[in-house]
């Protein structure tokens, strides 16, 4: 089996699929590894570490003509037709954002997999590139608010007086939330955070950060926060307006899979932050938690900066690629421990998208309906 590692194309984009030290669990699976020269330079690994590690350095059209092509965002279209039939294409391929792509790939007798819709379950924990995706994002945008923020994190006593720590909020506390926390905690701010599900008040105060008192809500089966209702949206909105108004540092998490992200921080509560303050919004690319936020464009509003980048595990490529390798090589290993695709695996079933020339899966089928 020839696995290819095409490089990748989307703006901003610096990972890669595979790095150099994740080679050998392919070569011990019998696989041969061919990746397109120089896809891992903007991550930081060359082709003569991919050579030492026992891959081969081809061009786009042979790494993409593997029987198994593994990317971390979507393929574009114009390469499409460079893949073989019946090949497989692993990776974040966005399908209920682009279930026309799916379409296109079902159409050209491709086999899907779509690594967002892995389930939460215990044994698929070490192939959910979300999560590991997630922690790179959350300590990226720590760093991007700490960068922007034109004060100290940390409380400094000085022989010019004491300096108090910023004062720092994360809204959604999920897998980079946490992260974040985590990350603002260690450069000395002093964080608050709040998520509208109330058994991550323990998690948070384990980080050594205060847990907001707001109206909480549970989660579905699935693990992920479920999407309020607008009179539970006003009273955390409320709930949260005296903690924002006081906040230096801002991180915005919530997203709920499949659809528009929630609004979270109004208008008013942006013009109740003090001049010189930082919002992070990491939902920007899926509508945003903050009202002003525009994907991957800075704005300035009052004073206060918000950014909404999109790009954020990119900041930290090297580490990131290195997570996402592991857990779409994990990925591939168990598909391939039968001779067949099995179907009845909860983990298949999941997360092929398109088999034998359809789209198989029931949102992207709903999502293609509705367009």
């Amino acid at each position: 089996m020839r696995v290819g590692i095409p490089r990748e194309t989307a703006p901003r984009e610096r990972r890669v699929a595979l790095t150099p030290d994740v080679v050998q669990s392919h070569l011990d699976h019998d696989r041969t590894v061919l990746i397109e020269s120089d896809a891992g330079a903007a991550s930081g690994y060359t082709d003569a570490q991919y050579r030492s590690a026992g891959a081969e350095i081809v061009d786009r059209a042979s790494a993409l003509a593997s029987e198994v092509v593994i990317c971390v965002q979507p393929i574009p279209r114009a390469s499409l037709a460079q893949m073989g039939s019946s090949s497989w294409l692993i990776g974040l391929i966005n399908p209920l954002g682009e279930p026309e792509s799916m379409r296109d790939l079902a159409d050209r007798g491709i086999v899907a997999f779509s690594l967002e819709q892995l389930p939460r379950t215990t044994i698929a924990q070490s192939m959910d590139v979300l999560s590991s995706q997630a922690t790179a994002g959350g300590y990226a945008a720590a760093l991007l608010g700490a960068r922007e923020f034109p004060g100290f994190l940390p409380m400094l006593i000085t022989a010019a007086g004491t300096l108090p720590p910023a004062k720092a909020l994360v809204l959604g506390v999920g897998v980079a939330g946490l992260q974040a926390i985590a990350t603002l905690r260690r450069l000395g701010a002093a964080v608050s955070a709040y998520d509208i599900r109330p058994e991550t008040k323990e998690q948070v105060e384990s980080l050594g950060a205060k847990f907001v008192a707001a109206p909480t809500q549970s989660f579905d089966e699935g693990g992920y926060a479920r999407a309020v209702d607008d009179d539970l949206r006003m009273q955390q909105q409320e709930a949260l307006a005296a903690v924002v108004a006081k906040t230096d540092i801002l991180i915005t998490t919530a997203q709920v899979p499949g659809r528009t992200a929630p609004v979270l921080v109004t208008a008013e509560m942006v013009q109740s932050m003090a001049p010189g303050s930082v919002i992070v919004d990491m939902a920007a690319g899926s509508g945003g938690n903050v009202v002003g936020s525009v994907a991957d464009e800075p704005q300035l509003v009052g004073g206060v900066s918000i950014l909404g980048p999109t790009d954020l595990p990119s900041q930290v490529p090297a580490a990131a690629s290195r997570m996402f390798a592991k857990n779409a090589t994990t990925f591939l290993n168990h598909l391939t421990t039968g001779e067949s695709l099995d179907f009845d695996d909860d983990i298949v079933d999941a997360t092929c998208i398109t088999s034998s020339g359809a789209v198989r899966n029931e949102r992207v089928l709903t999502a293609l309906d509705a367009r």
